[in-house]
């Protein structure tokens, strides 16, 4: 697939003239006959598709963070193996979770720039007021975050639970801003919000099922408040991508158009219409049609313009989440993608509703959106080391003795004997043999040497399959995953349960990429293990320069020097969606900024302790100790230790519950 030009960001400073760009692919033969540039590695890991503008290769090989100074603006590269470095000098080893804020303060920009000029452009008579849905990332730093640098354009906030609502109302000082609450709401929340209300906080109560309605009235009642509701509707249009099922009639969330008719005619027989202000809808998260977003729009915009005809006051149009982010940097339809910039989504989203509402001669509406995705993916990274690799690849001649088995013999001469005529064949033969040979060792007719013999044999052939079929333009079906059975394995020091949900639990493609040396051409190629013990504990997909491929391109690994990998674009859910498989907890996490020309590191977040993540699984760890220290005792009774190793042991212990639960170096 062929790239796009890649959207140039108008809330960020340009990238400086170290951040290197490069021409368009290079074939496979003029890889292999031209020197290699870090240009070539931006474009094998598509760093400047995915990225933003926010990171970029440096023509030291390095990746680096483009962050504004926050005193003075001005631009700087922040090289991220450098911060690895004197992280470590601090104590603090990875895996671990780097924030940068002034990302997510661009993020908010650009949206809110993107509907000014939008409403600008397109003479649209409304306001935009966007809302972040506290459960795309829930963190304390976030919220606070969101809501200093949101001030200015009076963003609020979005809450779909209890919890939420308690921690919106903390964070909420803008009294312009909206704070919309979501999700099945008991007495104890509605009187929360309605509080907030009091306390002068633009509070909307949405309805998700008809019946809320008599509870909020209750509840207003009681405090004698006139609240202000919404009710969010059912749309006949479904979304696209992994969330479609949000959205569309048989959506779990919201009223169907005869239950709105019907809440409607309940609220004029009460008195109670002027309550109603606010219509929503939500597609679902990351939509990577904008044909798609537009045609909900206007369904949407016609149900507003109905209920304002039915006497409503309405005001505020809520169009939901949606809003996509572009892992894959392919700018296309696919889940992990986008084929819009956040510049034509604002003015897609103004010109439909302006375009219906027009037609319908009704007044412009506030716009709402409740994008969360695409303000926070880009604002976090993981950056995580290589511990050990295994290979497959077999390039050298295996020796068989003679009287070997007959299919081992075979094997072994299929391996000598690959070449341009016979791929198709000797892929055959590889595998019948080998398939042969497993048979005879699980009937005790050959041994260990012998099936080890096989193995070696088997590579070696797939080896020499896969060096023949690169020159090769069409390749067999059979053929085509030949080189992704000899990914090398990169076993590396994180859990993909804790830090990377989306991969395992939905196959998200997540950029990865090496951190540094990328001034030197990959030469292998791997698939990343993490240490849990469990099979599904990798990643399975991988952002490549044209695609989304089984296997990264990497560089080979040398003794007694780390190797930095990064996981990108993981601001958004993956926090919140970590587990502790294997008792694996939070890694460490460290905010990074510039000011005043220099690196400052903030709000470091120690990662957890074996001690704590034992506490989580209801573990005492004090009862712990102390029933390990029995068992030494018992060990000296026993004469199995002295006292002198029961000691060592102990600390040993002690040490092991306060260490991280990630393999320390």
């Amino acid at each position: 697939m062929s790239r796009k030009t890649a959207p140039t960001k108008t809330a960020v400073s340009p990238k400086p003239p170290d951040a290197l760009s490069n021409q368009p692919s290079k074939s496979n033969d003029d890889v292999t006959e031209e020197p290699w540039s870090v240009g070539d590695a931006a474009d094998i890991y598509g760093v400047n598709y995915w990225g933003g503008g926010y990171f970029a290769v440096s023509r030291r090989g390095e990746l680096v963070v483009n962050l504004e100074d926050s005193s003075t603006g001005s631009p700087n590269q922040v090289s991220v193996p450098q911060l690895i470095e004197q992280l470590g000098d601090r104590g603090i080893q990875p895996p671990l979770l780097l924030r940068f804020p002034r990302i997510l303060e661009s993020r908010i920009e650009e949206l809110n720039h993107g509907f000014a000029k939008a409403i600008s452009h397109l003479e649209y008579r409304g306001k935009y007021r966007g809302v972040f849905p506290i459960k795309v990332n829930q963190q304390q730093q976030v919220a606070e975050e969101v809501a200093a640098y949101g001030r200015r354009f009076h963003y609020g906030f979005e809450a779909g639970s209890k919890p939420e609502l308690i921690a919106a109302l903390a964070y909420l000082k803008d009294t312009d801003a909206l704070l919309v609450c979501n999700g099945y709401k008991d007495e104890e929340f509605i009187d929360l919000a309605l509080y907030g209300q009091l306390m002068g906080l633009r509070v909307v109560l949405v309805l998700e099922m008809p019946h809320e309605l008599d509870t909020i009235e209750k509840c207003a009642e009681k405090l004698g408040v006139e609240p202000v509701i919404g009710v969010r509707v059912k749309l006949s249009a479904e979304g696209a991508g992994k969330w479609s099922k949000s959205g569309g009639e048989r959506s779990p969330f919201g009223l169907n158009l005869a239950q709105l008719v019907d809440t409607v005619a309940k609220l004029r027989e009460r008195g109670r219409l002027p309550w109603l202000q606010m219509l929503h809808c939500h597609q679902g998260s990351q939509i990577p049609d904008l044909t798609i977003i537009r045609r909900a729009i206007e369904e949407t915009a016609r149900i507003y313009a109905g209920l304002v005809k039915e006497g409503a006051p309405m005001g505020l149009l809520n169009m939901g989440g949606g809003l996509a982010v572009d892992y894959d940097g392919s700018r296309s339809t696919r889940s992990t993608s986008a084929n819009y910039s956040i510049d034509e989504y604002c003015h897609t989203l103004v010109d439909a509703v302006k375009w219906v509402l027009d037609e319908s001669q009704v007044a412009h509406p506030t716009i709402v959106t409740e994008s969360g995705r695409a303000i926070v993916a880009h604002y976090s990274m993981l950056a995580m080391q290589i511990l050990d690799v295994n290979r497959f690849e077999n390039r050298k001649s295996v020796k068989v003795e003679e009287g070997a088995p007959e299919p081992l013999l075979a094997l072994a001469e299929v391996a000598d004997s690959v070449n341009d005529d016979n791929l198709l064949e000797a892929f055959g033969k590889a595998n019948r043999y080998r398939e042969e040979l497993h048979e005879l060792f699980l009937a005790g007719d050959i041994g260990l040497r012998e099936r080890a013999a096989c193995e070696q044999c088997y590579w070696r052939a797939m080896t020499e399959i896969a060096m023949v079929s690169r020159d090769i333009r069409y390749l067999p079906d059979e053929l085509r995953d030949v080189t992704s059975l000899l990914a090398d394995q990169y076993y590396v020091n994180f859990s993909i349960f804790q830090s990377l949900a989306d991969s395992w639990a939905i196959d998200l493609a997540f950029p990865v990429m090496p951190l540094h040396r990328l001034d030197e051409r990959p030469t292998r190629s791997g698939v990343i293990h993490d240490v849990t013990c469990d099979c599904d504990g990798m990643i399975k997909r991988y952002v490549t320069d044209s695609e989304v491929a089984e296997s990264l391109p990497i560089h080979e690994t040398r003794p007694g020097e780390p190797y930095l990998l990064g996981i990108f674009l993981v601001g958004a859910y993956q926090e919140t969606l970590s587990d502790l498989h294997n008792l694996f907890g939070d890694t460490h996490a460290v905010s990074v900024s510039v000011e005043n020309g220099k690196i400052r590191l903030s709000r470091e977040v120690e990662g957890d302790s074996v001690s704590d993540v034992l506490g989580y699984v209801e573990h005492d760890p004090k009862k712990l100790v102390d029933q390990f220290r029995e068992l030494a005792e018992q060990a000296i009774e026993q004469g199995r230790i002295s006292p002198a190793q029961r000691k060592k042991a102990l600390e040993a212990y002690r040490e092991g519950m306060a260490g991280y639960t990630y393999y320390e170096t």
